[in-house]
């Protein structure tokens, strides 16, 4: 490790091979946490570059614990952290609202390393258990049209930064790189991100891939759809620029889409949007975000009918119940 960073601190780079090995080292357990930490400081003063962002995800996903759900063609809605934010779990929201809609979702999350509640936080506190059985997956997409994978059950790597991570704080590479490496390999993602340099590493990744994506940035430093100001949404066809307004939708105020101090709180608040009596502002963040997941599955389709879909999901009190259904399997 130490010739590692050596090189790190020198301005070099290291290449797809060497970061698949080196992320290979960190989950047996080679370095110490302090070696590891030094690591991760070096990409929080400087940019990844794709073919180390490649290479640490190839050495991720070749220790997943496989799940073959291809066969539903599912997306996954999911940010990177990291924005500074604190928002409540909107992405969780809008994955409840697009299942609700008839849309398969495999939800890849874990707990809160730079907010109070990540996706994990607000799973535990309705009581689901966590699982690697695919039968149950599988059950639990038939059912309720969504699965949940708790990242650290899937990628051991990730369970062994976990409490560095922790310790630091801070957005890491991590964040960036946990987008990518959802152990069921979806066929479509609706990512958010914190700055536009991430949204065009993210498109190249997306690409070599084959991924079908969108890729989204509220512009004021959101990793997501916030409605707080104008936004950027990014995608194989091409990027665009939108403003709420446009939309429909009422521009919000960044107080509005707070998360709490507490994952009890934020689990509260997520049951309020899914119950239909939160705040105008926090439904329509959600909306929003779920209709541009809509459409990032159904590129050809209106905005506006994905707007009016991803709505009718969640007045109608369908969200809600595909939680109720989903809880009730998981739990």
């Amino acid at each position: 490790m130490k010739d590692i960073l050596y090189k790190l601190f020198d301005h070099r780079y290291l290449g797809r091979a060497e970061a698949c090995r080196i992320l290979r080292d960190i989950a047996s357990g080679a370095y110490s946490p302090e070696q590891v930490a030094s690591l991760i400081t070096v990409f929080l003063m400087r940019s990844i570059t794709v073919d180390e962002l490649l290479g640490f995800r190839e050495a991720l996903l070749e220790m997943r614990v496989p799940v073959r759900l291809d066969d539903y063609r599912p997306i996954d809605i999911v940010g990177t952290g990291g924005d500074g934010k604190n928002t409540f779990n909107i992405s969780t929201c809008a994955c409840f609202v697009v299942a609700a809609a008839g849309y398969p979702v495999v939800k890849h999350g874990n707990y809160g390393a730079t907010s109070v509640s990540g996706a994990s936080n607000v799973m535990e506190q309705h009581g689901v258990r966590f699982t690697t059985d695919e039968a149950l997956l599988r059950r639990s997409i038939e059912q309720t049209g969504i699965a949940y994978l708790h990242a650290p059950l899937f990628s051991p790597a990730l369970r062994a930064v976990a409490p560095i991570r922790k310790s630091l704080a801070v957005r890491t590479f991590f964040n960036v790189l946990g987008p990518l490496v959802n152990p069921a390999l979806p066929a479509c993602q609706l990512l958010g991100v914190y700055n536009l340099p991430l949204l065009r590493l993210y498109s190249y990744v997306y690409q070599a891939s084959g991924t079908q994506y969108a890729v989204v940035h509220s512009l004021d430093g959101y990793d997501e759809i916030s409605l707080t100001s104008t936004f950027k949404v990014a995608t194989a066809q091409n990027e665009k620029i939108y403003e709420p307004e446009v939309l429909g939708f009422a521009r919000c105020r960044e107080e509005e889409l707070c998360g709490g101090e507490t994952p009890e709180e934020a689990a509260r608040l997520f049951d309020r949007v899914l119950d239909g009596t939160a705040t105008a502002a926090q439904q329509d963040v959600v909306i929003a975000n779920a209709a541009f997941a809509i459409q990032t599955v159904c590129p050809r389709k209106p905005l506006s009918d994905c707007i009016g879909e991803a709505r009718e999901a969640l007045v109608s009190g369908r969200a809600k119940d595909t939680l109720r259904r989903f809880v009730e399997l998981n739990g």
